[in-house]
């Protein structure tokens, strides 16, 4: 019996390199998100340099938070990737406030919306890179 390739998920390859970019994503907004909430001394300073006030910091990494959790689960992972931008462009309005590189939020944006696109077969078919002939 032949095994028909569902058109719905997208191949092993995409899948784990999708799941490998999206994770390190997760990772790395997981720390800043906690660092944020619990405080951390670099953290708050950092965030303090850019011009946040102290007071907020702990709120932005709880939104963070919210917005990584929704990333990370599957059934809302589109929600998740869209409040991501809209964070990351607020990091990217604050750089450029403060007069610093923005390249690091711009990029962590794409690859964001990169891991997602390799691993939602979905998501492909509503945004393609290239028209189907």
């Amino acid at each position: 019996m032949e095994t028909v390739k569902s058109t719905n998920t997208p191949s092993k390859t995409s899948l784990w390199i999708g799941w490998i970019i999206s994770g390190l994503c997760i990772l790395f907004l997981l720390f800043d998100a906690i660092m944020k909430i619990i405080k951390e001394e670099h953290s708050i300073k950092g965030s303090v340099q850019l011009g946040w006030p102290e007071h907020s910091i702990q709120s932005i990494g709880i939104v963070l938070l919210i917005c990584t959790i929704l990333y990370l689960i599957p059934k809302t992972s589109i929600l998740g990737a869209v409040l991501l931008t809209g964070y990351l462009g607020g990091a990217i309005a604050i750089m450029i406030r403060a007069e610093q590189q923005l390249y690091f939020a711009l990029v962590f944006g794409l690859l964001v919306w990169l891991g997602l696109y390799l691993r939602d077969k979905k998501l492909q078919t509503i945004l393609p890179l290239r028209k189907e002939e």
